[in-house]
């Protein structure tokens, strides 16, 4: 018997099947706009393809009813190694949002001062007030793609609230 090799072809059950096709239409376009508000809309098309990759890979350990927090948190860490790879995208730099697009918070990208106070705070505290305010994550949500209990997300995000209330009454001056 001997053990199974990477270039060795694997069975797919429907099920797997169906359930990758279900968890790409629910969510794929929720993982593209997480990437786009971080990256830009250049490479978050491929990027969103290597997170659904990872997940069909890893389809074992994505959590039943918490697969959204599980991708949002595998985006990060794509985004992450996307990042070492090429030289990193300043806030300031951040191309405009696409004019077709009605979502506020991708408006609220391109404005100048929004830009400002979020490259001003601490990345911890931007990633959690953009999982919160862009992608609507609260609660166990956050506590999951955070990797810490609900007790601490919910205190991570008031901190983080605190400190962007601070920065933008700062940037007023």
């Amino acid at each position: 018997m001997s053990a199974r090799t990477s270039l060795e072809p694997t069975t797919v059950s429907a099920h797997d099947e169906a359930w990758f096709t279900t968890l790409v239409r629910q969510h794929a376009t929720a993982v593209h706009r997480y990437l786009v508000r971080r990256d830009g809309i250049g490479d978050a098309d491929d990027l969103t393809a290597d997170v659904l990759v990872v997940a069909w890979r890893r389809r074992e350990d994505v959590p039943e009813g918490a697969e959204l927090p599980w991708l949002y948190r595998t985006a990060a860490y794509v985004l992450a190694n996307h990042r070492r790879k090429v030289r990193p995208l300043v806030m300031e730099q951040l191309p405009e949002p696409p004019e077709a697009d009605d979502d506020p918070a991708l408006r609220a990208v391109g404005d100048e001062r929004v830009r400002r106070v979020l490259a001003g705070l601490a990345p911890r505290d931007r990633q959690i007030l953009l999982l919160a305010a862009w992608e609507g994550l609260g609660g166990a949500e956050l506590a999951a793609v955070l990797g810490i209990g609900r007790g601490g997300a919910d205190a991570a995000l008031s901190r983080a609230r605190a400190r962007l209330a601070a920065a933008w009454t700062a940037d007023q001056d």
